[in-house]
């Protein structure tokens, strides 16, 4: 199965600039490729130290250039706050400057400040993402883009540069499914589905095996592999691994909490979204110290030998999937980050590669 790192840029440290971790962890996708990893993501976020990847095109254009072999991977833009006509042009620019390496993942955000900062009402979400995300698809593979729906009425214009007639999306094409009404969107869109990790995998894996068989049924063909998101603590002494973890996946897990208000409860008033608010009520029933535990435990962390049996363990509940693995987050120090990463290209990488599945390149 293909790995990839994905970068968050999140500034969870004690006096350092917000340059400096950016140009930090864009370092790390540069290694990412001499460490053997097959893809490097950015995410799209705004407004916050949470994650600082506005553009995430543009970080992706700088290590095309920086790299030569490693897929790029948009993880993913949020069409809800982007014109689907620039994505298309940005995403075929891209995709031929790299030779072919990009893959493309669509999301619709969760984040209330995000929306209110843009001026997009959340209500909205669903709609301008479905709306959005066909007039996408159907650019990329056409090359012209049209759309007479309400949120992007789009005059009939073809792209240039055009798309190559040689070059192929599928297997190249991402979208997010968070919650349980996402699922059947991106079994319909028939593109493959992306997930982070929240709860134990079981729960995750009876969700993934739903939209494989939503995906059968609506395309009539086999889906191919998801997409799984986790942060991760690689380290050869057990003990300190664990202690790594619970510091810095706790921090990234409360840094999530603030960022997306999970502590509120707008999610019940909020179309589209209503689902979130279970997950809500859920963490404060809990309590903030269980929850967070619970999601250093779905997340991966341990030496590379205990790495690679989560991930064997994923593989007999759902079968192939492509793991990526964010190394810097929750105030890691940076040479933390980078020994993690290293020591996951080496030991771990080379293994899950055995598990089977590839991502499919133009190239």
């Amino acid at each position: 199965m293909d790995v990839g790192v994905l970068l968050v840029f999140q500034n969870y440290h004690e006096n350092v600039s917000d340059e400096e971790v950016f140009l930090r962890d864009l370092e790390l996708g540069v290694l990412a490729e001499k460490a053997g990893f097959d893809s490097v993501w950015s995410a799209e976020h705004h407004f916050d130290d949470y994650s600082m990847c506005p553009d995430n095109f543009a970080i992706l254009s700088y290590l095309a250039g920086r790299t030569s072999k490693v897929k790029l991977g948009i993880g993913a833009t949020i069409l809800p706050w982007n014109d689907p006509l620039r994505v298309v042009e940005k995403a075929i620019m891209l995709d031929q400057m790299s030779g072919g390496r990009v893959l493309l993942g669509m999301g619709r955000g969760l984040a209330k400040m995000e929306y209110e900062a843009f001026g997009i009402p959340m209500d909205e979400a669903r709609p301008r993402f479905n709306e959005a995300a066909e007039m996408v698809l159907r650019g990329l593979r056409t090359g012209v883009v049209s759309g007479d729906g309400p949120m992007y009425p789009q005059k009939e214009i073809a792209l240039r540069p055009a798309p190559n007639p040689n070059t192929s999306w599928d297997g190249r094409l991402f979208a997010a499914a968070m919650s349980p009404d996402s699922v059947p969107v991106v079994a319909d869109l028939g593109v493959q589905m992306m997930t982070f990790m929240q709860f134990p995998f079981e729960q995750h894996a009876e969700a993934i095996n739903g939209w494989k068989q939503m995906f059968r049924d609506a395309q009539g063909v086999e889906p191919g592999p998801p997409v799984i998101q986790d942060f991760v603590i690689c380290h050869e002494d057990e003990e300190e691994a664990r202690r790594l973890a619970y510091e810095h996946i706790n921090r990234y897990f409360l840094s999530v909490i603030k960022h997306y208000d999970f502590a509120g409860k707008h999610w019940r008033e909020t179309k589209g979204y209503e689902t979130y608010q279970a997950g809500a009520d859920m963490i404060r029933e809990a309590g903030m110290e269980a929850a967070a535990d619970a999601y250093v435990e779905a997340n991966i962390y341990g030496t590379p030998e205990q790495c690679v049996e989560k991930y064997a363990y994923r593989h007999e509940l759902i079968g192939d999937f492509l793991p990526n693995a964010a190394f810097a987050f929750g105030g890691l120090p940076f040479d933390e980050a980078e020994k993690s990463l290293k020591l996951f290209g080496e030991k771990v990488v080379p293994e899950v590669h055995k598990m089977k599945a590839k991502t499919p390149a133009a190239v």
